[in-house]
């Protein structure tokens, strides 16, 4: 979406806004505790509202392929919210079913192999679904969507919940935010992302900026980073139960600043295609690595009891973070430059080093494993 708003004459302001598309992302956690207590019975606890949100999207992007003039852009916003909304709300009871059944010896792994998943979702999605839509149009496109989300469906049809995900009773403490040491874990998920999310919401923008068309951008971004990512996901997955929740958060931080802070020096030189291929990849590893490791003590500071509104809470707090983050880079790049944006965007990556540090060891006593 970013290249082809800047290619229909958007500015880099309004591309940047575009990523408030996503806000049902950011506001989940308000029906998140519905997720936590209503469901069928005979269908199970999770099971009932991820197939539930499974048919909903195959519904929803069928009528798309199917009713004329629905590639107008007022339609694919309005669609793209709603997908969103049926997406963000499946991921409650995904997240949920995912911490109840994961002991924590085993979460750091199952994050990298979480994140690379979603990452081949995301090249998928932006990057393979743009080759069928120049061979088969608007509604092939959205046709072939509502395809691979049906078959995605046919697992969850034939799969039966584990009886071990019941119906707790009430966790103690009520709601996550009244829970002592609440707001401290919300402000340690904000600033951990805020400042990878600042850099990367203007990175196809400076690529383009620096003359690449869209096959180079689509090659490094998505070839090169997603491979990247996936590996780094994988790598700081496994390595998180081995360095212990601190000190991998505390490490992949600094390899954010790192990464980040080389954005700002090739913005600020004259970088060849290869320098520009071999930084995002090393940014994207980085940035898998430390997304799983987040992702790892967000899964520890939830309580089995609700499972689906703590998690939800900590992973809304850190959408709404890179939301804003994005949505704001257009205006900083425009205003500064993009090497200035991305030395901006490298001090907000070190103040979530200063944020682990200060606040993990206050944290790791209410519910972290450190």
């Amino acid at each position: 979406l970013p290249v082809l708003l800047l290619d229909a004459g958007y500015s880099l302001g309004e591309v940047g806004l575009a990523s408030l598309l996503t806000v049902p992302w950011a506001l989940k956690f308000l029906w998140a505790p519905a997720v936590d207590r209503w469901w069928w019975p005979r269908l199970g606890r999770r099971r009932t509202w991820i197939l539930a949100m499974q048919l909903a999207g195959t519904a929803t992007l069928t009528l798309i392929a199917l009713v004329p003039g629905s590639d107008a852009l007022p339609v694919l916003m309005t669609a793209m919210v709603t997908l969103n909304l049926i997406a963000a709300t499946q991921d409650i009871a995904t997240d949920g079913l995912a911490v109840e059944l994961l002991p924590p010896a085993d979460r750091g792994l199952a994050n990298g192999l979480q994140v690379a998943g979603y990452r081949v979702g995301m090249i998928i999605g932006g990057g393979v679904l743009l080759a069928v839509h120049d061979r088969l149009g608007h509604h092939g496109m959205f046709a072939v969507m509502a395809a691979l989300t049906a078959l995605a469906t046919a697992p969850v049809l034939l799969a039966r919940e584990p009886a071990t995900v019941a119906a707790p009773a009430a966790p103690s403490g009520g709601h996550f935010l009244a829970r002592p040491g609440a707001w401290r874990w919300i402000a340690l998920v904000v600033v951990y992302k805020a400042g990878e999310a600042f850099a990367q919401g203007m990175l196809k923008p400076f690529l383009r900026h620096r003359g690449l068309d869209l096959g180079d951008i689509g090659r490094l971004v998505g070839t090169i980073g997603f491979a990247a990512g996936m590996v780094g996901a994988l790598l700081g997955g496994a390595l998180v139960g081995r360095l212990g929740r601190r000190r991998a958060l505390i490490g992949f931080a600094v390899g954010q600043v790192i990464t980040v802070a080389g954005y700002a020096g090739l913005a600020l030189g004259a970088p060849s295609y290869l320098e520009l291929a071999r930084w995002t990849g090393v940014e994207h590893l980085a940035s898998g690595m430390a997304t799983a490791a987040l992702f790892t003590v967000m899964m520890d500071a939830s309580r089995p009891a609700s499972s689906g509104t703590d998690y939800t809470v900590l992973a809304s707090a850190v959408v709404i973070a890179t939301g804003v983050a994005t949505a704001i880079s257009g205006f900083s790049a425009q205003a500064l430059g993009f090497g200035p944006h991305f030395l901006i965007a490298t001090a907000m990556c070190g103040a979530a080093v200063v944020a682990v540090a200060r606040l993990y060891p206050s944290l790791a006593g209410a519910g972290a494993r450190s």
